[in-house]
């Protein structure tokens, strides 16, 4: 091909950044040069894709168009610039050259699941790459988890030790190939390999590690197996036996595990699946998706999620993954396996004993997980970033993504979140359960992977770490640190410290002023809005426990105008923990506390926690939207005491689903001359009934009229029509459906997070976005 120099060509250097690297787009781009018979190159760097392309004026703006129009399925296009540049001085071809390193404004691809033409190939026995585990191209595979720094070529990820082999190196070379430019390319011949280690830690030679596991899962035993972004501990799901066992070793009394199931028709037998749920789980991120179960399911996968209404389902996506189901439907031949329900079910849980990081490596998984594990399947490819499993639940409702976040990471994680304006960069730091950092560069925010509760030191340095990687992957420097208020959180240190190393200012930001502009900052919405943050706990600008606020947020500005009426804490932070007590301190309120130790008999604390409320000794009050659902649970009898946070009111939650919906009783709720709406009634009224899951249902439904009926008279008098949802009680679907439904009837928009979680681990986005405001000086 050569191209003419005359007075109908030009030559333009075209500039891309977005999700530009490691998902085919330079082989993209070459092959439709070629198309076009144009000349010059594309790379790339820091800050993305660039082109230089030379040839007749049509044919480059047709370039040009298709960058956006027809890029390829897992890139996104943020930005595309043009630049005149002088004619070449000659005939010349197209070419994919080396990257070049500068200053970064890209973004590396997140982990996808194994592709169905990789599949084909996994499961053909004549293709060279049959049953190998590492199997991937442009189109699927890891990618933030194994890369150490931009631009995204091999030699910056943990592929760099692995040389690729004539026939992989000829694929990598070739436009015509899928493998074209794969980073991660790799054969039996010359890629990672898996192998099988006992209990000691010591490698079985001369075994299938796949059919290994496959046996020892069948007999009952628990494995820890290698995975993208870290190590999962498995068992078989059905055999109870095994799941007690895990829960015992793993400390996990009660909290749900995630299962594993081959397809969508295995997953059938055990929730309802729509159409939405469907996709969401059968795509290429392959998140924990949250299923409403069916009759029956806590028999069949006794242990798994007792008592809950949700079961946590996800689809293999790794091919590894998938070489477990078929061992164990016995190889099948062919690929109708694959659309048929099979028996096998693992619990898939990430491995990280006592709420420590996720296991990365396989000395360490060896180390940590000794007391656990009865064997291991590892490989000798590193994972660079630790990235757990993603979690989703589907939204009712048509909205711009169709789902709501529970856990944001693998598959979602480094994606980038626009904003509405540029700034400087900002570091936000987050909270202290279920922390992220967050990242701003010009008008992108970028939030980490979920890394955890900061309640001990190797999750603490697990944010240290995820700070300075995100600073180095985004390649900026801070011009701000954001934390929380309360300053004894680690997050809060850290912030300091890191403040103290760049010689940038700090800024506290309320805690309930970050959920609210979490929302604003995804929503690039301009103007007041009235939040109604609902959740656990969270230091208030009084140094009280907030919870259940209204607010007038512009913002770096922020306005409580409405709280929920306080209950007592007796005990302090143990209340939070054990429900019964904040049903007690519901029951001194609404001048019960006689009652207190007949009702709670079979606890020791009962006399001495009546005697704290009725003296208001060690019981300090709370707004806590998340404490009046502890109070219901402990009223009902559905929980006394919790092994987990957040789990009286998901068992609360399932009572009600169970039950079914009941009318709400607006005579059970009041809203006072000072804007403090007050329950009190409702758990009077719980405490005199003895069916469970009436009680249940009607707590619900009471609750979202007594807030949709606070929230609305609070935003006529404020002049507001919109109105923002932030907190962890936003993941509760009956009072998030049911706000959204009943706020619509009144003319009222809600805005809910869906980029991010509503609960704290969405919580540094708001930050930023405030700090982003305050360095702007505007509001």
């Amino acid at each position: 091909m050569s191209v003419a120099i005359t007075t109908h060509v030009v030559r333009r250097r075209i500039e891309v950044q977005g999700i530009v690297q490691g998902v085919g787009f330079r082989p993209f781009v070459y092959r439709v040069a070629r198309e076009l018979e144009l000349a010059g190159w594309v790379r790339n760097d820091s800050a993305g894709v660039t082109i230089e392309v030379q040839g007749d004026p049509e044919c480059v703006e047709q370039l040009t168009r298709r960058l956006r129009d027809d890029a390829p399925q897992h890139a996104r296009v943020d930005r595309v610039t043009l630049q005149e540049c002088e004619l070449g001085t000659g005939a010349g071809d197209f070419a994919i050259l080396g990257s070049v390193k500068g200053q970064g404004a890209t973004a590396i691809g997140s982990d996808s699941a194994v592709c169905a033409d990789c599949l084909d190939e996994l499961f053909t026995p004549s293709d060279r790459r049959h049953r190998y585990a590492f199997t991937n191209c442009t189109h699927c595979g890891p990618r933030y988890t194994i890369t150490r720094s931009l631009p995204y070529d091999r030699a910056t990820t943990s592929m760099a030790t692995f040389a690729q082999c004539p026939r992989c190196l000829s694929e990598y070379r070739n436009p015509s190939d899928r493998r074209f430019h794969a980073e991660p390319n790799a054969c039996p011949e010359c890629g990672p390999r898996l192998a099988f280690l006992d209990a000691a830690g010591r490698e079985l030679r001369d075994v299938d590690a796949v059919a290994e596991a496959a046996m020892r899962i069948a007999r009952g035993e628990i494995l820890a197996i290698k995975g993208l972004g870290g190590f999962h501990l498995a068992c078989d799901a059905r055999n109870a036996d095994a799941v007690a066992r895990l829960r015992a070793r793993k400390a996990r009394e009660e909290k749900p595990f995630a299962v594993m199931l081959a397809n969508l028709a295995s997953v059938a037998a055990f929730a309802q699946v729509s159409a939405s749920e469907g996709a969401l789980l059968d795509s290429r991120q392959r998140p924990i998706v949250l299923l409403r179960k069916r009759e029956g399911v806590d028999g069949a996968l006794a242990g798994v999620a007792p008592g809950l209404g949700w079961l946590g389902v996800m689809l293999p996506y790794t091919p590894l993954q998938h070489l477990l189901f078929h061992e164990a439907a016995g190889r099948p031949a062919g690929v109708q396996w694959r659309d048929q329900a099979q028996a096998l079910v693992l619990v898939m849980t990430s491995a990280n004993p006592g709420g420590e990081p996720l296991v990365t490596g396989n000395a360490e998984a060896c180390r940590r997980l000794e007391a656990i594990a009865d064997g291991y399947v590892v490989h000798d490819r590193d994972i660079v970033v630790g990235c757990d499993d993603s979690v989703v639940r589907a939204l009712p409702e048509e909205g711009t993504h169709g789902f709501q976040f529970v856990r944001r990471a693998r598959g979602y994680t480094p994606r980038a979140i626009p904003l509405a304006v540029a700034g400087p960069s900002v570091l936000a730091v987050g909270g202290y359960f279920k922390n992220t950092v967050c990242v701003t560069r010009g008008d992108e925010a970028f939030v980490s992977q979920h890394i955890g509760d900061l309640d001990n030191a190797p999750t603490c340095r697990a944010l240290e770490d995820a700070a300075d990687h995100l600073l180095a992957t985004v390649d900026v420097t801070p011009a701000l640190i954001v934390h929380d208020l309360h300053p004894d959180f680690f997050s809060t240190r850290h912030a300091a410290r890191l403040a103290a190393r760049y010689g940038v200012p700090l800024h506290g930001v309320q805690h309930h002023h970050a959920h609210i502009a979490t929302v604003l900052a995804e929503h690039r919405h301009r103007g007041p809005v009235l939040g109604l943050a609902l959740d656990g706990v969270g230091l208030g600008t009084d140094g009280g426990a907030w919870g259940g606020e209204l607010l007038v947020v512009a913002g770096t500005r922020c306005d409580r105008v409405g709280r929920l009426a306080p209950l007592m804490l007796p005990g302090g932070d143990r209340a939070a923990r054990e429900p019964w007590r904040m049903a007690a301190a519901a029951l001194d309120r609404a001048g019960r506390g006689a009652e207190i130790e007949r009702r709670f008999a079979s606890e020791p604390g009962a006399r001495t926690v009546a005697s704290m409320l009725a003296l208001g000794v060690r019981a300090p009050p709370t707004s806590s939207m998340g404490r009046w659902f502890d109070a219901a649970a402990g009223m009902l009898g559905v929980r006394q005491r919790m092994a987990f946070e957040g789990q009286a009111a998901m068992l609360l939650e399932g009572c009600a689903q169970a039950h079914g919906p009941v009318p709400a009783d607006p005579a059970l709720y009041t809203i006072s001359a000072d804007n403090e709406l007050d329950l009190t009634r409702l758990l009077a009224r719980l405490a005199d009934t003895d069916d469970a899951g009436f009680g249940a249902a009607l707590f619900h439904a009471t609750l979202v009229a007594a807030l949709a009926d606070w929230t609305a008279r609070t935003a006529a008098t404020k002049a507001l029509t919109t109105v923002a949802g932030g907190g962890g009680c936003f993941l509760n679907a009956l009072l998030s459906e049911g706000l959204r439904a009943a706020l619509a009837q009144r003319g009222l928009a809600l805005l809910e997070a869906q980029a991010v979680p509503p609960n704290d681990g969405g919580l540094a986005l708001g930050q930023a976005w405030v700090g982003l405001k305050s360095l702007a000086g505007t509001s």
